[in-house]
């Protein structure tokens, strides 16, 4: 049982009133021991039911005691059912049928079990009909040695097949008169390849036998019906398949309705194991990764066909109506919940549900549907489904109509004790009311989409191009584009330049692959529209990453996209919770690109639209690289230690430098990194595949950097630069310990000094972690010389001046006075000062607290590196160039003065000149005073 009652009592509140009194009264009399409420209920049932008469006179001396404790009654029925012997299977579990029937209908017709606890009884003893019936025909062929390799151990598992519930039966829902939905499979790896075609006929034939012994009528009835078509292919396959080739035709020929079909789906009898274990590697194909809008329209040209094929289209009446498949009946609940299922399962486990009411209380939870169109829905479903059984009981047809005669529908009626009248309207009340509720989604007589309008600003040839699109070549997605263009071009139009967002928008669309599953989300999702016409009249960079990474938009639907930064801890939890889903190792490194894809276009975003400010972006781009390294690093050792062994000694760290470690990079920054590792004395792996430490290190450090840079399927995650580590180019990319330390304390030069003010370890074992900030303040803390400290930095000035000159104002980075010449001076102050501070600005303020740099001079510095982040990190979001002022749109003009806090381009430009003037001047004399006031003796060397 599904569900159980805390007594097992039948508590009645309801007794259904007998359409013919006195075939109740012939039935009252054959249990004649009974309380006297249990005697109407059984008059009551037996007066109005046909069929639940001819089980009354058939189990009378059974279903007197069985009503006192129906539960355990149910549980005995299900233990006989186990004992049977071979040649007792059909009776013993046509016998079982009729009880199990009786005693659920008595149940549900008294109000005493939920509907969960009816259809959960008659779907756990479908299950075990299925399971005792495969394993007796497993059992038979492995002792006449059909099946080769086999033996009487195997029959537990039923020599590896799988039957798995499909429809009601998977999800527990069963109806009363139902028909079971099976797809047996069997585990081809049971067996020696070259018995496979033996193997398999013979599970074929059990398969058949199984089914003949359920379905087959005796002259004690039947037990279920089965059917066996939703199997792939069904006109061509045998009815038991090999899971390899079922697992095969789902990847390349899987459908739509397959996929909402395996929401249901579970293993019920046999190999249980094997069963789920094929359900599980089916998840993909079920569970699209994307929010998958394009189902919609899948099932809706479901929905049209089964009105057509079944004749149920036509308005709503109630006699006749069919309350699984007309218009408002069981079936478009069941369609309205899984479609928002599919599209949005992919990304939320919590809505994989197989039930129909759990579905919508899951979908309601996670806001993708209204709280009161769920609870509305779930009581439509659970009176569907009451009124259903009803109809089901009155002859033991698998029908789901409406009675068309004033009797038959007064027998439905009766069975509920309600006027007939009364309960039509209530009917009919609710199969509007649904309609009404899915109707919209699906939208089937929507009208044609209007005729695009082209603005009077915009060039229709360029609108003309767009069939010759890749997105736009297949007719389904042309199709749906059209009835996107009118509200896309008056969107367009609406622009401050029109004719600069269309061309923007052609870009757009020339660089995208297919169009389908995106442009099924704009129709779902109107307004998309309006931030993709933002991003694509705004930022070229961010139109162009749009193109080839569509399925961000996925990110914006989910409800929390325009909400605060989450911070470092919950993204980490978050990505870790994703990666851990995974159990193949690439399938984790896409699973990463396509988290940090989303989190990355978020900030660009938020950024684009004045949500957060360049300091703040900067901050977010920081954050989410450290959380893409940290969750990565342990995926990357654990992969590696399968063949090589567990990381030697306390394992790696993995150090951010230069902007990364001062916690501030841009939309297109790559990762400035050193790995340092401790191997504690430790000489050799313990793998498969043992490697010294030294080389394991190395390895290990170009597997991370791979992992982070190698083009995939989601693209790479981001560029990896490893020349701050010990030596540079020269030296080996991992770095020992004692390496790493006896190099700064003995040989490292000034300017990786300096570069050390910005280090931060971001991943790695913990003791190592703080071992490493402990030294690096220990090294920073050093007395040093000034003179000679400004020397260097003088010195490293000049040789980068001389390397590379600025691309032109717009270039904030390079050149004197600008960004790179304010990092070096606010490193050195830091190193002067002894201090352990990251950033620009409190480098700044210790060259102050130090006496070099005037105070004056540092907040000017200060003020104008703030300036430049913000026209670098905004011109990084507009283009993957060097910005060309000319070139700039309308758009990216606005967000670039709007980003700067200037009103015009003219005065930012201006603004910009004079900082780097005075931001040269600055920088020069400070360094040319430095030197000249350095003590000789304070300031000095030891020597």
């Amino acid at each position: 049982m599904t569900d159980s009652l805390k007594t097992d009592r039948l508590d009645i509140s309801r007794i259904p009133r007998p359409y013919d009194a006195a075939l109740g009264a012939e039935a009252r009399a054959l249990v004649p021991g009974v309380p006297s409420e249990m005697g109407e209920l059984v008059a009551g049932a037996a007066g109005s039911s046909p069929y639940l008469k001819g089980l009354i006179e058939q189990e009378a001396g059974w279903i007197a005691a069985a009503l006192e404790a129906p539960q355990s009654a149910l549980a005995s029925v299900f233990a006989d059912c186990r004992a049977l012997e071979k040649d007792q299977l059909k009776p013993g579990l046509r016998q079982a049928k009729r009880r199990v029937a009786l005693l659920t209908a008595l149940c549900d017709l008294s109000g005493g079990w939920s509907l969960e606890q009816v259809t959960g009884a008659l779907t756990d003893f479908g299950a075990l009909c299925a399971d005792v019936a495969i394993k007796a025909e497993i059992a038979a062929l492995i002792r006449r040695k059909k099946l080769p390799g086999l033996g009487e151990a195997d029959v537990e598992t039923a020599g590896g097949l799988a039957i798995l519930a499909m429809g009601k039966m998977g999800a527990h829902e069963l109806n009363y008169s139902s028909d079971i939905d099976l797809i047996c499979l069997f585990d081809e790896t049971r067996f020696d390849p070259d018995v496979f075609f033996e193997a398999r006929q013979g599970m074929v034939r059990a398969t058949r036998n199984m089914c003949a012994t359920l379905s087959d009528r005796t002259a004690d009835g039947y037990v279920f019906r089965t059917d066996l078509r939703l199997r792939p292919d069904p006109a061509v396959t045998p009815v038991c398949l090999a899971m390899e080739a079922a697992e095969r035709y789902y990847e390349s020929l899987g459908r739509t309705w397959e996929r909402a079909a395996y929401i249901k789906a579970r293993a019920c009898a046999g190999d249980l194991a094997a069963g789920e274990a094929f359900l599980k590697t089916l998840r993909p194909f079920v569970w699209r990764r994307h929010l998958d809008f394009a189902a919609i329209q899948d099932a809706h040209d479901m929905r049209l066909r089964i009105r057509e094929n079944k004749g149920t289209g036509g308005p709503i009446t109630v006699p006749g109506h069919d309350m699984k498949l007309g218009r408002g009946g069981i079936r478009e609940i069941e369609f309205f919940t899984q479609t928002r299922q599919l599209i949005a399962g992919g990304r939320d486990e919590s809505l994989r549900l197989r039930g129909t009411v759990e579905g919508l209380a899951a979908l309601a939870g996670k806001d993708w549907i209204p709280g009161d169109v769920a609870d509305s829905l779930s009581g439509h479903y659970r009176a569907h489904r009451e009124v259903e059984h009803r109809i089901q009981m009155v002859h033991d047809a698998q029908t789901h109509r409406m009675p068309n005669t004033a009797e038959g529908i007064a027998r439905v009626a009766c069975l509920m004790d309600r006027d007939p009248a009364d309960l039509q309207s209530e009917i009919r009340k609710r199969l509007v009311e649904v309609h009404d509720m899915t109707e919209g989604f699906f939208a089937p007589d929507a009208a044609p989409a209007a005729e695009a309008v082209v603005p009077d600003d915009l060039d229709e040839a360029v609108i003309g191009r767009w069939p010759t699109y890749p997105a736009l070549r297949s007719p389904r997605g042309a199709q749906i584009f059209e009835r996107l263009k009118p509200e896309l071009l008056s969107r367009l139009g609406r622009t401050a330049k029109p004719a600069e967002a269309l061309l923007a928008l052609d870009g757009f669309l020339a660089g995208l692959p297919a169009g389908v599953q995106l442009f099924s989300l704009f129709e779902a999702n109107p307004q998309l529209l309006d931030l993709l016409v933002d991003i694509v009249g705004t930022s070229q960079a961010l139109a162009s990453f749009l193109s080839r990474n569509s399925g961000v938009f996925d990110a914006v639907i989910g409800g929390t996209f325009f909400e605060d930064w989450p911070g470092q801890a919950s993204l980490k939890a978050e990505l870790d919770g994703i990666l851990n889903l995974e159990t193949d190792y690439e399938t984790k490194l896409d699973a990463a690109r396509r988290w940090c894809k989303e989190w990355h276009f978020r900030i660009g975003v938020h950024h684009l639209r004045g949500l957060i400010g360049a300091a703040e972006a900067g901050r977010q781009y920081a954050d989410l690289a450290e959380v893409v390294v940290a969750a990565l690093l342990p995926q990357v050792m654990d992969q590696f230690a399968i063949k090589h062994g567990p990381a030697p000694g306390k394992g790696p760290i993995v150090i951010a430098m230069g902007s990364l470690g001062a916690g501030q990079i841009n939309a297109q920054s790559d990762l400035d990194v050193i790995v340092v590792y401790d191997p504690q004395d430790v000489e050799m792996s313990d793998g498969r595949k043992p490697l010294a430490t030294r080389p394991y290190y190395a390895r290990l450090t170009q597997a991370l950097i791979t992992a982070l840079s190698a083009p995939m399927s989601q693209g790479r995650l981001y560029e990896v630069d490893m020349r701050l580590r010990p030596s540079g180019n020269q030296g080996p990319v991992a770095t020992s310990w004692s390496g790493f330390t006896q190099y700064q304390q003995d040989e490292a030069w000034v300017w990786e000094h300096l570069a050390l003010t910005r280090a931060r370890v971001v991943a790695g074992d913990p003791e190592l972690m703080q071992a490493f900030e402990t030294f690096r303040q220990s090294v920073l803390g050093q007395n040093r010389s000034r003179r000679a400290i400004l020397a260097e930095v003088s010195d490293m000035r000049d040789r980068l001046a001389a390397s590379k000159a600025p691309a032109g104002l717009w270039d904030t980075k390079t050149g004197a006075g600008r960004m790179m010449d304010v990092e070096l001076l606010s490193q050195a102050g830091a190193l002067l000062a002894g201090a352990s501070t990251r950033d620009v600005a409190s480098g700044l303020q210790q060259a102050v607290a130090c006496g070099w740099l005037d105070a004056a001079d540092a907040l000017f510095l200060q003020d104008s590196y703030s300036l430049y982040w913000s026209v670098q990190t905004s011109a990084r979001l507009l283009s993957s160039a060097a910005l060309d002022e000319s070139a700039l749109g309308e758009g990216a003009a606005l967000f670039l003065i709007r980003s700067t806090g200037y009103d015009r381009l003219d005065a930012l430009s201006e603004a910009l000149e004079q900082a780097y003037q005075r931001c040269d001047a600055i920088i020069a004399q400070a360094l040319e005073e430095g030197q000249d006031d350095a003590g000789t003796d304070a300031d000095a060397d030891p020597e």
